[in-house]
C-alpha cells in the first residue's frame, strides 16, 4: 500500500487544485512552469465527456510534455466514470480524481443518486460504488477529493477515507469545510487530522493555503503530507514553487517582476487565445488579467481600459502601463 506521495512521485508536495473555469490548459502550463508537484484539471462531468458534449472535452485536454496532470471526473453513475476514466487514461492523464467535494448547487441537486460532488458524502455506499467502478476500470493511480463532511452533524470524511482506501484510492485531499459552509468562515485544518489517522494512503491539506505561513500551519494541524492550493494562485501561478522552496528549506525562485511579469502576463494572455479562440479566448482571460492587476495594484482607470479594449492587440499595448512597467522604467 501506498504511504507517501514519494511513492506516487508527486514531489515537491504542493499541488494546484481543480478550479473551474480557471485550471485549464494555459493555466496549468504556466503554474507548471514554475514547479508543482500536481496539477489539477477542472472538473469534468464524466456523462458529458463521454458523450462529447461541447466544451467538456477541452477541460481535459492534457497538452504535450506537461506530465504532472490529474483529470478530475465528477458524476453519479458509475457506469459513466468509469468510460470517462478510461478515455483520460488513453489520452495520457498520469492520475484521475474523483470530485466528491464540489459544493455548487447544480452539482450536489437531484437527491439519490441524482447528485454528485459532495451530495455524495450523504450516501457512502453510493459513493464508494462509484470510486470502485473508476479504480476497476484503469492502471493509473486514481485519487479522491472531498470535503469533512455534508454538514457539521456528518463530518464522516473519515469513514469516506477509510472506504476509498480499501477501493484502492492512492491519495485523498480534503477540503477543510463541510458542504454547507461552502467557502465560508475558515477552512478547519486540524479537522483533517481525523482523515490522516484513518488511513494509510497520503492524505493532502486544502482550503485557505494562501501563503507560505498558511502552508506551513495547515500541514502542523493536519499531519497532512501536503497541500492543495486554490484561489491562492489566482493571478500568482508562481506560488506554489515559492511554498515547495519554503517546505523544503531552499531558496525561494525569483519571483516575475517589470519587463518578466508583463512577458508572462502576456504570454498567459496568448496561450489562452490560441487555446480558446480569439472571441472566448478574450471573455475567459479577464478575470486572469484582472487577478494580474489586483498583484499589480492597477489603478482603477488603468484596469477598465485594459478589461474593456476592444481587441487582442490593444489589450497587449497597454499591459506595460497596467502592470507598472513602464512607471518603474520612469522611476
Amino acid at each position: 500500500m501506498v504511504n507517501s506521495l514519494s511513492d506516487l512521485g508527486l514531489d515537491p508536495p504542493v499541488f494546484l487544485a481543480p478550479l473551474a473555469g480557471i485550471t485549464d490548459l494555459p493555466f496549468r502550463n504556466l503554474v507548471s512552469s514554475f514547479g508543482a508537484g500536481l496539477v489539477v484539471s477542472e472538473m469534468v462531468a464524466s456523462q458529458e465527456m463521454v458523450q462529447a458534449k461541447p466544451g467538456v472535452r477541452e477541460r481535459a485536454e492534457l497538452g504535450f510534455g506537461i506530465e504532472n496532470t490529474a483529470v478530475q471526473l465528477a458524476g453519479r453513475e458509475a457506469r459513466w466514470m468509469a468510460e470517462a476514466a478510461r478515455m483520460v487514461e488513453a489520452n495520457g492523464a498520469r492520475i484521475i480524481d474523483i470530485n466528491m467535494g464540489c459544493p455548487a448547487k447544480k452539482v450536489t441537486s437531484g437527491g439519490g443518486t441524482g447528485a454528485s460532488g459532495s451530495a455524495l458524502m450523504k450516501d457512502l455506499d453510493h459513493a464508494a460504488s462509484l470510486i470502485e467502478a473508476v479504480v476497476g476500470a484503469v492502471d493509473v493511480p486514481v485519487t479522491l477529493k472531498t470535503r469533512l463532511g455534508w454538514d457539521h452533524d456528518r463530518l464522516n470524511a473519515p469513514e469516506l477515507a477509510r472506504r476509498a482506501e480499501a477501493a484502492g484510492v492512492r491519495m485523498i485531499t480534503i477540503h477543510g469545510r463541510t458542504r454547507c459552509q461552502f467557502y465560508k468562515g475558515r477552512a478547519d485544518w486540524s479537522a483533517i487530522r481525523a482523515v490522516r489517522e484513518a488511513v494509510r494512503i497520503p492524505v493532502v491539506a486544502n482550503g485557505d493555503v494562501v501563503d507560505i505561513a498558511t502552508a506551513g500551519e495547515a500541514l502542523r494541524r493536519s499531519g497532512a503530507s501536503g497541500v492543495m492550493i486554490g484561489r491562492g494562485a489566482q493571478g500568482r501561478p508562481w506560488l506554489l514553487a515559492e511554498i515547495a522552496s519554503a517546505l523544503a528549506g531552499a531558496p525561494a525562485p525569483m519571483r516575475p517582476v517589470g519587463a518578466r511579469f508583463v512577458d508572462m502576463v502576456a504570454g498567459h494572455y496568448e496561450a489562452m487565445l490560441g487555446f480558446y479562440g480569439k472571441a472566448l479566448g478574450t471573455r475567459v482571460a479577464r478575470k486572469h488579467l484582472g487577478w494580474y492587476m489586483d498583484v499589480a495594484d492597477t489603478d482603477a482607470g488603468l484596469r477598465r481600459l485594459v478589461l474593456t479594449a476592444p481587441s487582442p492587440n490593444e489589450v497587449l499595448a497597454r499591459l506595460p502601463d497596467a502592470l507598472g512597467l513602464r512607471a518603474e522604467i520612469a522611476a
